[in-house]
């Protein structure tokens, strides 16, 4: 798909500044809160992991703005801030119980069909939405694991709000790169 190319800039390219100015925001902020709170109490490893998982989100929006449309960059934001999200809430405070509980090793999972159906799919649109849809299920069966097992504990509330909320990240993904799809074969 090539795109329009107007006084020497691709169309699309004002996202790359977005993007990268989003992360250093998101970087900069635990940085600041630390700066005014006491109970943020961050050290260098912290800060490591955090650009860690900044950088692989920016890098995912990088490849998604080599070749994909408006709609297929858009489904890569939010499938990256699903993934981010989900890694720093689990790691921070935990989805089941709190952040040392093993059942929240589950959540790898549902990372790992995101992944998985991505790579099967060679990032191409259409497969890019069944893999979307796939990890908002797996998110789903995660939760609803968690209840039939009784690890919910006194987190349902929590639980569900989190699976709620990151399930509607992974179908919003999966929506926009399902229209990405379908602008590809109109």
């Amino acid at each position: 798909m090539t795109e329009r190319v107007e006084n020497g800039a691709r169309r699309g390219d004002w996202m790359r500044p977005v993007v990268w100015a989003g992360a250093a925001v998101l970087f900069a902020a635990p940085f600041v809160a630390r700066q005014l709170t006491s109970e943020m109490q961050w050290n260098a490893f912290d800060f490591v992991v955090w650009g860690a998982m900044l950088g692989s989100g920016v890098l995912a929006m990088e490849l998604a703005m080599l070749g994909g449309g408006l709609a297929y960059r858009f489904g890569a934001g939010f499938a990256a801030a699903a993934a981010i999200g989900l890694v720093w809430v689990n790691g921070a405070v935990g989805i089941i119980g709190s952040e040392d509980d093993r059942a929240n090793l589950l959540f790898s999972g549902v990372l790992a069909v995101a992944l998985l159906g991505a790579l099967l799919a060679r990032f191409r649109p259409s497969g890019m939405a069944r893999a979307m849809t796939a990890a908002a299920v797996a998110q789903a069966g995660v939760a609803a694991a968690a209840i039939a097992m009784g690890w919910a504990g006194d987190s349902l509330p929590p639980l569900l709000g989190s699976t709620a909320f990151f399930c509607a990240l992974w179908l919003i993904s999966a929506r926009l790169f399902a229209a990405e799809a379908r602008s590809r074969t109109a």
